[in-house]
């Protein structure tokens, strides 16, 4: 089951699925949040319910698709590939040692992200900061989580990053990571149970990055999620102790793409994020 946020057919916020080339609209009034029906005890179940109501198809691509958040916060863990801690360990001699013993630490790095104001979905723009000179993409797989810190959705996630920023000092990794429009997140979300029947084994989802300019592909990459070198089990766990979630959380995995390190993004590249099972993030980016 794929789950959206759109603009639904009286020009506001509406949620609905995904069916093949169709998005059917929930006209239930008690339902008002893509986080109602995740933080249901049985989300599925929840859907089909809905569904036995008054509903309304639209086709896909006359849908204007919103990022698929409410009101939860975005985190993201780092370092979790052995890909990524080459990278960081690249972008700063003196932080070197501090990522590699994060890379092999029990307690992983996580951090904050993003609001959502900070966030936008397909087909929508991506920032670059300003005052940063080497900026980078990072497709991630991206964990929808209910407010008792289960997982109970999939999404694409693209975590934006100023290397030379977080390579200068470690300490400037909010400002590396934290501005407008630094979260990509989308098209939609896909319900875990039906998910994992599809993947029993992480070596069968895809992750894959392609960057275009001007018509161009300039960057082309691919893993997969079982190089994931901590269990998505045990980043959440992190997550939620001594701190609760009531409106859900979504949590960024990590990244195992990382461009060369004479790549940098320019505005009007435009960034496609495609996983398994669960579709294709596209986003432009813009600057100043």
């Amino acid at each position: 089951m794929r789950l959206a946020k759109f603009i639904g057919t009286h020009g506001t916020p509406a949620v609905g699925l995904v069916r093949e080339n169709e998005v059917v609209q929930f006209s239930r009034h008690d339902v008002t949040s893509l986080f109602e029906i995740l933080d249901a005890e049985d989300p599925a179940a929840k859907v089909e319910a809905l569904l036995q109501g008054e509903t309304q198809a639209m086709p896909l691509d006359q849908v204007a698709l919103l990022p698929p958040i409410d009101q939860q916060e975005v985190w993201a863990a780092g370092v979790t590939y052995k890909r990524s801690q080459t990278a960081r360990m690249e972008e700063s001699e003196a932080a070197a040692d501090c990522y590699d013993r994060v890379y092999g630490s029990d307690r992983p790095e996580l951090f904050f992200k993003a609001t959502p104001n900070r966030v936008t979905g397909t087909g929508q723009t991506l920032r670059i900061r300003k005052d940063s000179q080497w900026n980078v993409p990072e497709p991630e797989f991206a964990l929808a989580l209910n407010s008792r810190g289960q997982i109970v959705g999939m999404t694409i996630g693209n975590d934006m990053s100023s290397r030379d920023i977080e390579g200068e000092n470690p300490l400037y990794l909010p400002q590396a990571k934290v501005y407008d429009q630094c979260c990509g997140l989308g098209p939609w979300v896909v319900l875990a149970s039906e998910f994992w029947k599809e993947f029993s084994e992480l070596s069968q989802v895809k992750i894959q990055l392609q960057i275009a300019r001007e018509g161009n592909e300039v960057f082309q990459g691919e893993t997969s999620l079982d190089q994931l070198a901590r269990s998505l089990e045990g980043l959440i766990e992190y997550l939620f102790r001594d701190q609760h979630f009531p409106r859900g959380a979504f949590l960024l995995t990590g990244t195992g793409i990382v461009p060369d390190n004479d790549f940098t993004l320019q505005p009007r590249d435009v960034v496609s994020i495609q996983i398994s099972g669960i579709g294709t993030l596209v986003s432009e980016i813009v600057q100043g």
